[in-house]
């Protein structure tokens, strides 16, 4: 799995490729599914949910860019694996799973196996995140949604990372946010230049990911309005699709709203 499906795809964090090679897939699927556990495809775990395919797991961890001295908030819990993951690449991880019975579910994998020391599962609504424990330096999201959430960029630490698939039912993507702090961000505006003395988020998709191998819903496209440039090249991944670079100004005020 760690060579054909992740390193051949362009998944280089070392880090990474160890976690998913050391946590063992199929202690987090049913029993009658652990022959299909590291398939190149998601795996159903019941109530309507299933397990990441393994390469969107890898990919999704590997562009938090974790060091190892975070704390991450993970929405959509599901099984448990990804926090499992996340787990082995942070100091802490904060799991949130809207269906309890699933919310139990990966407390019970997790536990099983040794893997629960720095993770809390939660029972609780993601799109919301978690403000007791905020803020992250580092949000990932398995469940699409119409837009990034706003509560979620509130909470995500500046500077900070957040990754979520976002896009219309057959066309999502994967969006990566930067939020790094400036002094002062200038572009154009009215012919003159305008400058916004906020955090700047800077927006990466990886355009070429399939729809099936997401965990849940989907979700839309960035907030209309956003001023924006969008520069396309191949990718090993996948090499008959696009991913590209999204860099732009953004107004005053609430971003994605």
């Amino acid at each position: 799995m760690v060579e054909k499906q992740l390193r051949r795809r362009g998944i280089h964090d070392e880090r990474v490729l160890r976690a998913m090679g050391e946590i063992p897939r199929e202690e987090f699927v049913p029993l009658d599914s652990r022959i299909a556990a590291y398939g190149d495809e998601p795996v159903a775990i019941g109530f309507g949910q299933t397990i990441s395919q393994p390469y969107m797991t890898a990919l999704m961890a590997a562009e938090l860019e974790l060091e190892g001295t975070e704390t991450v908030l993970e929405v959509g819990a599901g099984c448990g694996y990804a926090a499992a993951v996340l787990g082995a690449l942070a100091v802490r991880v904060v799991s949130l799973e809207l269906i309890p019975e699933l919310a139990e579910l990966a407390r019970h994998n997790l536990r099983r196996t040794g893997r629960d020391g720095n993770i809390e599962v939660i029972a609780a609504d993601g799109s919301l995140g978690y403000a007791p424990l905020a803020p992250y330096d580092a949000i990932t999201v398995a469940a699409g949604a119409p837009d990034v959430p706003p509560a979620l960029l509130d909470q995500l630490r500046d500077p900070g990372r957040l990754v979520i698939p976002v896009g219309q039912f057959e066309d999502q993507e994967l969006r990566v946010v930067d939020l790094r702090a400036a002094s002062c961000r200038c572009a154009a505006a009215r012919g003159g230049r305008e400058c916004h003395n906020s955090a700047i988020p800077t927006w990466r998709t990886h355009s070429c990911v399939p729809r099936r191998h997401f965990c849940r819903r989907p979700v839309a496209r960035p907030r209309a309005g956003v001023e924006m440039s969008f520069d396309t090249a191949r990718t090993s991944a996948c090499a008959t699709s696009v991913a590209g670079v999204w860099t732009g100004s953004f107004p005053a005020g609430p971003i994605c709203a």
